[in-house]
């Protein structure tokens, strides 16, 4: 019997974030800037839906401005160059709020997750509150360096990379096809993989307490994302 949150999370449009960097890598690869314009507007409408599913007129008005827009880019033929900065930027703005909310007086990001996900009881329950702080700082360090890493590679590429349009021979040419992949489709694996090698160290390390099963904890942080950006919190 599937969950409510099954049913839920198919009614919107998260589970279409995992075609984003199949177009982007498409688009990278063929060098089509149709896949290209698809990923951008893709990962657009799932980043706006909770505004546009509330029929927000500035939503609304915003999300058009910006199709609007990236037709444009792809009529000037620079809707690739635009994805190419997407992983970098996404990155280093996710690595910057998981490391803003380490900050005195302010609750770790994790923390907040626990509670949209699993109540705010499980917070006080022994090793919970510590783990998520450290489980914070893990995810601030491995973004940033992902963001870093993701630069480097785009400037590294040839052909098409920074120092190749700029016209300066890159100090170390890695070939654009291996480099543009793991931009737009390897560092999402990566982040995968970080994301399921936590769960099973979680389970083991704080094996005194239940845990809830993989499948039901990414069907509700997948459901409840709109509160977690919105800063607010969520029934578990």
């Amino acid at each position: 019997m599937r969950s409510p949150e099954h049913g839920a999370l198919r009614r919107g449009p998260s589970w279409l974030l995992v075609a984003y960097p199949l177009l982007a890598l498409a688009g990278a690869w063929t060098h089509r800037q149709g896949w290209s314009l698809a990923a951008l507007m893709l990962l657009l409408t799932v980043l706006m839906w909770p505004a546009l599913r509330a029929r927000q007129a500035l939503a609304w008005l915003l999300w058009v401005g910006l199709a609007g827009g990236m037709v444009w880019l792809a009529s000037h033929g620079l809707a690739a160059q635009v994805l190419d900065t997407v992983p970098v930027l996404v990155s280093a703005l996710l690595s910057w709020l998981f490391g803003r909310s380490l900050r005195a007086g302010r609750q770790p990001l994790i923390a907040r997750i626990i509670e949209a996900v699993e109540g705010e009881s499980r917070l006080a329950q022994p090793g919970i509150a510590r783990y998520a702080r450290q489980l914070t700082w893990f995810w601030t360090m491995l973004l940033a360096a992902q963001a870093v890493l993701l630069g480097v590679l785009q400037a590294l590429a040839v052909p098409g990379g920074l120092f190749a349009r700029l016209g300066r021979a890159p100090p170390l040419a890695l070939p654009a096809g291996w480099a543009m992949g793991y931009v737009h489709l390897g560092g999402y694996a990566l982040l995968v993989a970080a994301f399921l090698a936590e769960y099973l160290f979680r389970r083991w390390h704080l094996r005194h307490l239940e845990h809830m099963r993989l499948h039901d904890l990414v069907m509700r942080l997948a459901l409840r994302w709109p509160q977690l950006v919105r800063g607010g919190r969520a029934e578990p």
